[in-house]
């Protein structure tokens, strides 16, 4: 299965959630490709490389791209939007292009604390997603959105 995860700058909250989905995938024995990509390109903010190292998982060497610049882009099982921007602005996809939209708050300007709350929703969100899609199930948006909260 192959899996996008979109958001506005891919700066913080897809490079994120990215690393998770990763991390779940090789713990569980998920057969799972993620890319992440932004609707625009920038950086990888250095909060979201702190408060990722801080649960042991890297973002060292990730950079902000594209979804041109992630390799064959029209072709995901599953594109996952995390901000409004990005749901807006994600292109139409071909029907078996399943998508699904779970905003986030941006924790840009905000004190560490914020971006420790966005990282374990998005390890609570990608561990129930990589554990359902092992069990050969695509959960809803609703599933996913009840499964990042606290």
């Amino acid at each position: 299965m192959r899996l996008l995860v979109l958001c506005t700058h891919n700066s913080a909250r897809s490079q994120m959630a990215e690393a998770w989905l990763k991390h779940f995938a090789r713990e569980l024995g998920v057969a799972l490709e993620v890319h992440s990509a932004g609707t625009e390109k920038s950086f990888v903010k250095e909060e979201a490389k702190q408060v990722m190292a801080e649960v042991g998982l890297s973002l060292e060497g990730h950079t902000s791209k594209t979804l041109e610049e992630v390799p064959d882009p029209w072709n995901f099982d599953l594109v996952l939007t995390l901000c409004h921007e990005a749901e807006a602005a994600c292109p139409a996809y071909p029907a078996k292009t399943a998508r699904r939209h779970v905003p986030f708050p941006d924790p840009t300007g905000k004190p560490l604390a914020a971006w420790r709350e966005v990282r374990e929703g998005l390890r609570r969100l990608a561990r129930f997603l990589v554990e359902r899609l092992r069990e050969g199930d695509l959960p809803s948006e609703a599933e996913l959105r009840e499964a990042a909260r606290p």
